[in-house]
Order: C-alpha cells, then sequence, then structure tokens
C-alpha cells in the first residue's frame, strides 16, 4: 500500500516551503548584481542604488528607473513609470490581507515584502500557515539577497556591466516560471490555459512597452478570465 501524502503542516512540507524560497532568493540575489552594476553606469551612485533596493523593493520598477534615467529621462518621467509598474503589488496586498493577518507594524513590515515571488509562494499552500511561511520566508530571503547582490553589483559595476555574459538576465524569469508550474500542477485544463494565454500575451507586448508593463498585461488576461 502507498504511503499517505503529508499533511499540510508536515515538518516535511514546511521544510520544502522553506527551500523553495531560498532558491528564489538566491536566484533573485544573482539578478540583483546586474541591478546594482546597471544603475552606477546609469550615473547613480552605490548610496543610491542601494537606497533603491532597500525603500522600493520591487525590480521591474527599478529597472524602469534606472533604464529612464541611463537614457536621458527625467527624474518625475522615471518616478512615475515606477509607480505605474509597482501598482500591480497593491494588487496582490488585497489579496493576501486576508490570508496574512497581520496588524500593526507587522502589517508595514509585510508591505514592503509583496512582490510577484513572496506572493505566488504564499498562494495555493492549502493552509494559512503554510501560506504565512511561503510569503515570510521568501520575502526575508529575496529582501536580503537582493540588497546583498544589489551593494556588490554596485561595486563591481565594470565586470557585471552586463548581466548577460553570466546569463544573470534569465534566473528570476526561469526561479518564477518554476513556481508558476509548481501552482498550476493538478489544476486541469483551464487555468493552464490562462497561464499560456498570459505568457503569449507578455512576449508579444514586451518589444512595444516599458520594462514591467507586460506582466500587467498579462494579469489583464487573468483578471478577464475571472470576471467572465
Amino acid at each position: 500500500m502507498a504511503d499517505p501524502e503529508p499533511a499540510e503542516g508536515a515538518p516535511d512540507v514546511r521544510a520544502a516551503i522553506v527551500r523553495d524560497a531560498i532558491g528564489v532568493g538566491l536566484a533573485t540575489g544573482a539578478y540583483a548584481l546586474s541591478f546594482g552594476a546597471l544603475s552606477t553606469t546609469a550615473g547613480l551612485s552605490v548610496p543610491q542604488t542601494c537606497a533603491l533596493s532597500l525603500l522600493m523593493f520591487t525590480g521591474a520598477s527599478q529597472f524602469a528607473l534606472i533604464g529612464i534615467l541611463g537614457g536621458g529621462g527625467t527624474a518625475s518621467a522615471a518616478a512615475a513609470t515606477a509607480v505605474l509598474l509597482g501598482g500591480r503589488n497593491a494588487l496582490y496586498g488585497l489579496r493576501l490581507s486576508s490570508l496574512l493577518g497581520v496588524r500593526g507594524a507587522r502589517r508595514a513590515v509585510a508591505a514592503q515584502f509583496v512582490i510577484d515571488e513572496s506572493t505566488a509562494m504564499a498562494l495555493g499552500r492549502g493552509t494559512p500557515s503554510n501560506a504565512r511561511l511561503g510569503f515570510w520566508s521568501t520575502g526575508i530571503a529575496i529582501f536580503t539577497l537582493w540588497n546583498a547582490g544589489t551593494l556588490i553589483g554596485a561595486l563591481s559595476a565594470d565586470l557585471l556591466s552586463d548581466p548577460k555574459v553570466f546569463g544573470l538576465d534569465a534566473a528570476v524569469p526561469a526561479a518564477f516560471v518554476a513556481l508558476l508550474a509548481q501552482q498550476l500542477r493538478g489544476q486541469g485544463r483551464q487555468p493552464w490555459m490562462v497561464a499560456l494565454l498570459a505568457a503569449l500575451v507578455a512576449i508579444v507586448t514586451t518589444p512595444f512597452v516599458p520594462i514591467g508593463v507586460p506582466v500587467l498585461c498579462a494579469a489583464v488576461v487573468a483578471v478577464l478570465v475571472g470576471l467572465r
């Protein structure tokens, strides 16, 4: 007779969640090396670059901001674009608010950790305790390694100014695709069709819109399906 499946709150399940969180954090930290290098190449100082990762902490917005500044755009245009791209995090927060159940100072800390990866790691975990573990472990791992990678990249700009040299541009997308595949496993045909359609929309729009906007376009697909 086959062994029974482990309960959602079993130690091995929780250990697997933490391992996944660390893996995502490592991939994101590797990508942060390129952000730090590109930011200083765009004209920001090392302290300014590190402040962006500490305070803004949302990759698409950060890359969009330095891209506009590096291309000669104004600070107001760069900030407006960054805010637009970060808008999806507010939607994530609405979904996670009741799931995490945080109050007071912890709510402010949780808001800082609301990003694509932490949201994906929190959803579909079966129990609130596992969802909270996925969110916090992923948020802490990414925040720590993203900021460490930013500092190292900023100090090593001459070596890492082109992330494609080391394949760092593919690290985070690959990690997020792996997270998505895990969430879709065993969910039936419709979620896969929605995911594939959303991915197609993101790919088609990528050459024509700023960094991060394809994610918003893909999200519109899911919203329209949900409304239908």
